[in-house]
């Protein structure tokens, strides 16, 4: 009995054992939890259980087995142990990226990470609807602006017909034309431009819808152009002096610009007469080897044509420097329009002068006579070794000749009085500190300038707000950024006249040559060389400036003026766009006499 019970008692652990088997089967079906490397946790918690259940059978021998439904919570609690640590898992990895994701922005620079690092073209972040849509805009701007140029082109025609109607001294019917045509010219261009702007965003790579060539360039007109110096066409003499015959320079009236016109004037009658230029001594005319150079006019010329009065006097030392004969070309209001003063500061310098002051012909200085050289030649022909002819700053002489590029002498330089090489090179780094290329040069003149010019007809002084307006219209037309400003004008006058000169709705600065500066070396050769306070080098430093700005504006009578438009002429640096203040205006308002 005792092994038949033991035989049943083996049966039923066996049956036990295999129902197990199958509930575990049932309980944990294969489609619900998948088995990988990830839930090994679980695997090694139920094999556990299962090694527990089999020692608990086996220690408790006839003690009933384990149900189904503990084994199912056991099986749950591992399921929930694992889900908790999978949440947390995810936690953790959400933490951390959000964390990664801003210490990136923060200590990154960005925009040159993704510049460089990825092509943002291939994201076609700018789509050709939004380029359309910019340049339309774009173009709708440009076409107002176009709208606005002619409308103001066409105010002014209006304008400049009735000043032609009404002023014997208006501007030219061409000035007018020349106006149109760059006035159409630019608006041209500008329409150019605004199909260039509504084309642009169908240009893709190396393909655009655009037509080949500049369009633009078969009607660009430029109206500041320079004007041509036909230098074929000079009418010149030779200048070949006997070295035994002098002719003595007298130049008085006005300023440093007065003496520098006399000056090429006396050269043209040396050169006529065979006669060797005497430039006046310091103590009787201004210094003029500050200004210029007098030793470059001789190299023009490769012979000796001009001596300092020092030279002169080491050269006529048997007639100790004797002016043997005066030829006066001016006979009133006094001869050679030398007054007693300056003939006593003559013989203060040693120079003794021989015979009366006498004139050829009757010659007033307010009224001169038109004169050919061959008269000029025929009056003052003499064997005399030294003569004057007085002050010629007025003289009539062959007018077309000495307003030749070059003037009326034949000889190898641009022109023969111009400023001294210091200067030059001083003007040169005041351009190009301040200025560059593309300036407009404005002569005002003020001081003492509005007597004088109210006794002409018409008077030549306007109002600031008249002249800015003119001065506006050149700037306008030079399509200039800024106006160099030579003025004798109070700080009252300018300060207005700058507020005033605007351009396109902006302001148009006024440069003037600023104070002594330390720190700026534009200006270093002058103190270099011990002239920075003198008075004339500040002015043919002016002049200098002017001369080589892309378009000049001068004052109407002004010698200064005068000697700026014969360097411009000389050096090639005239414009067509050249001319007085206000030209053919009359000031909108005159004050009465007194």
């Amino acid at each position: 009995l005792s092994d038949f019970s033991r035989s049943l008692a083996l049966s039923a652990m066996e049956r036990n054992s295999s129902d197990e088997d199958e509930d575990h089967r049932n309980l944990i079906p294969h489609n619900n939890i998948r088995v990988n490397d990830h839930n090994g946790r679980r695997e090694d918690e139920l094999q556990s259980v299962a090694t527990a259940r089999a020692i608990d059978r086996a220690n408790g021998g006839g003690r009933s087995p384990r149900s189904a439904f503990q084994i199912e919570e056991t099986v749950s609690r591992a399921r929930n142990r694992w889900k908790v640590s999978l949440d947390k898992r995810y936690v953790v990895a959400t933490v951390s990226l959000t964390l990664l994701v801003v210490f990136f922005f923060l200590f990154t620079d960005t925009r040159r990470f993704f510049s460089s690092a990825v092509d943002l073209s291939s994201f076609n972040l700018d789509p050709l609807s939004s380029r359309v849509k910019e340049s339309e805009l774009r173009a709708l701007y440009l076409l107002r602006k176009q709208q606005l140029a002619l409308v103001s082109l066409l105010n002014r025609t209006f304008v400049d017909q009735s000043a032609n109607l009404n002023s014997s001294n208006a501007i030219d019917s061409s000035l007018l034309v020349d106006n149109v045509k760059a006035a159409l010219a630019k608006q041209i261009s500008l329409s150019k431009e605004i199909e260039e702007v509504l084309l642009s965003p169908h240009n893709t790579g190396n393909y655009s819808v655009t037509g080949s060539g500049n369009v633009t360039a078969s009607y660009y007109y430029d109206r500041c152009g320079k004007v041509e110096q036909k230098l074929l066409e000079r009418k010149t003499v030779e200048w070949k002096p006997r070295p035994d015959k002098f002719l003595f320079a007298i130049c008085l009236s006005g300023q440093m610009s007065n003496h520098l016109i006399c000056l090429e004037k006396h050269m043209f009658f040396a050169a006529l007469l065979d006669r060797v230029l005497v430039i006046p001594s310091p103590k009787f005319d201004y210094q003029y080897d500050r200004v210029i150079d007098i030793e470059r006019i001789n190299t023009c010329f490769g012979r000796t044509v001009v001596v300092s009065f020092d030279q002169f006097k080491e050269m006529d030392k048997k007639k100790n420097a004797h002016i043997d004969r005066f030829i006066c070309y001016f006979s009133s209001p006094q001869p050679c329009y030398v007054d007693e003063e300056h003939i006593k500061k003559l013989e203060g310098l040693g120079i003794s002068i021989g015979g009366k002051l006498e004139a050829p012909w009757s010659e007033d200085i307010k009224k001169p006579t038109k004169r050919t050289f061959h008269e000029v030649e025929e009056k003052f022909k003499s064997d005399d070794g030294v003569i004057a002819i007085g002050d010629v700053i007025y003289a009539d002489m062959e007018q077309d000749w000495v307003m030749q590029p070059g003037g009326p002498i034949k000889h190898k330089c641009k022109t023969l009085i111009e400023p001294s090489r210091l200067i030059s090179l001083t003007a040169q780094r005041f351009i190009q500190t301040f200025l560059g290329k593309n300036f407009v040069a404005l002569h005002l003149r003020r001081h003492g300038f509005l007597k004088f010019c109210n006794a002409k007809s018409p008077s030549c002084f306007y109002p600031i707000p008249q002249a800015a307006d003119c001065i506006s219209r050149i700037v306008e037309r030079a399509n200039a950024p800024v106006v160099y400003l030579s003025t004798d004008a109070a700080e009252s006058e300018t300060g207005l006249l700058q507020s005033l000169v605007v351009v396109n709705g902006k302001v148009v600065p006024l440069v003037k040559r600023p104070p002594r500066n330390s720190a700026e070396k534009w200006d270093a050769l002058l103190y270099r060389h011990g002239i920075e306070d003198d008075s004339q080098v500040d002015a043919m430093l002016d002049k200098t400036i002017c001369a080589m700005s892309s378009v000049f504006i001068g004052a109407s009578g002004s010698t200064f003026t005068e000697d700026i438009l014969r360097l411009r002429k000389d050096w090639g640096t005239s414009s067509m766009c050249d001319e007085y203040l206000c030209r053919g205006e009359e000031p909108n308002f005159i004050a009465e006499d007194e």
